[in-house]
Order: structure tokens, then sequence, then C-alpha cells
């Protein structure tokens, strides 16, 4: 039995492919953004009737409102949101150009919110519409320099996962931030001398998406840290 439609960005590969598996195993139908719209070699053992891929460019401004409406016309009305599209400039906030600072902010903050925005009736209608903004834990402190403009970036998608709860609790709808330290992602191995087995895994993240859009309306979580270290609040 379907467990109802999700839709997830940034699942070429690392968290957005573990985040899918996993859904699909749970019985959500889903619904693949990527770029240039081809099926991810790793989407092969997936069920034909369960999986779909759309072209998906964050970067544009232009395409969420077509993924919400070629998904809908596949699965029907679409019950959560998995905004994972993320990039990283590893520049401090006085390095970085204004360029670069821009495109980090419309990745990882207003591209969500216009996917979110564009399926927004169909997670009221649901009346547990779920939506996961995959931040980071530099979404929550400034660690280094060179990743100053980056949480800049994040600390928005933070806010952004708390505006949607609140814009859309009354209907049902529940947004969590999760925020993640160091993952064993192509992104995560670049940035730290850690072993990938040292590191946060990308199907524990899918653990614990599975488990935040599985849970009731009244045990509603604003916000998921998860790390890999010791921090001293983290």
């Amino acid at each position: 039995m379907s467990r109802g439609v999700a839709m997830i960005s940034g699942a070429n590969r690392g968290i957005g492919a573990a985040v899918a598996i996993r859904l699909a195993a749970d019985g959500w139908k889903v619904s693949l953004g990527v770029r240039g719209g081809r099926m991810p070699d790793w989407a092969a053992d997936l069920p034909t009737d369960s999986v779909l891929a759309c072209a998906y460019d964050a970067t544009t401004g232009q395409d969420e409102a077509q993924w919400v409406a070629q998904t809908r016309a596949r699965f029907g009305p679409i019950g959560c949101i998995v905004a994972n599209a993320g990039i990283m400039v590893a520049k401090s906030v006085i390095e970085a150009e204004d360029a670069e600072v821009a495109a980090m902010m419309e990745v990882n903050a207003f591209a969500p919110r216009r996917l979110v925005r564009a399926a927004w009736d169909d997670l009221r209608a649901t009346g547990r519409g779920r939506v996961i903004i995959v931040a980071s834990l530099s979404g929550k402190r400034v660690k280094s320099a060179l990743s100053g403009s980056y949480s800049m970036s994040k600390f928005a998608a933070v806010a952004l996962a708390h505006g949607i709860r609140h814009a859309g609790f009354d209907d049902g709808i529940r947004a969590t931030a999760v925020c993640p330290g160091f993952v064993a992602t192509d992104m995560g191995l670049s940035l730290s001398g850690r072993p990938a087995e040292a590191m946060t895994s990308p199907e524990d993240l899918a653990r614990v998406v599975s488990m935040l859009v599985d849970l009731p309306n009244e045990a509603s979580v604003a916000e998921f840290s998860v790390n890999c270290q010791a921090e001293e609040f983290f």
C-alpha cells in the first residue's frame, strides 16, 4: 500500500539517493529531482511504478512548478517534500563574491521555498503534509572562517523550515530542518580529513528522515541535529 508521494531534490547520489531508496522501501512513491531528468543508475532496482525522474535544476528559479505538475500527473497529490539539493563555496564572508553568496542562497534556501510553495495546496490537502529541509550544522553555528558564507545560506534554510512549520501547522503540515555535520558524501569527504567510516552515513540520515515523516502530527520535530563528532553544543 502506498504511503503517499514524496519529492526529493538532489537525488542523483549521496543523501538524496539514500533518502529515496529508504522512502521507496517504506512504501512511498518517489519523484526524483535530478539535473537532466535521467533516471539515476542506483534507481534501477526500484519498482518502475514507484519511481519517477524529472529534470530539476535548483539554480534556474523556473523548474519547481513543472516538477510538481509532472509528479502529480504521474502519482497524484504530493504529501512530502525532501529539499536536499545544496551547494557550498568554501570562502569566508569577506572573500566570497556576491555572485557566490547569491548562488548558495538560491540553491540552499530560495529553491526549497519555491518547491514547497509549488506543492503547498497538495501538502495542505493531505492533512499531514511533511517537509524536510536538509540544512546543516553550519546552519546552527559558524565553525570556521571558510564555512561562513555557506553558513549564511544554511541559517536561512533552517529559518525556512521554521517558517514553513508555522505557516502550515494548522493544516497538518510538519516541517523539520535536518542538520547534519560531516556526512560521507562527495562534498563531506572533500571537506573533512576523516575516513568515511568515521562520518555520518547517508543511509543513517535516510533513517532519520524516514522516522520524521512517519511521526504523527502530535509529535512535531522542528529541528534534528546529527553529528559524527563531539562538539560543545552538538
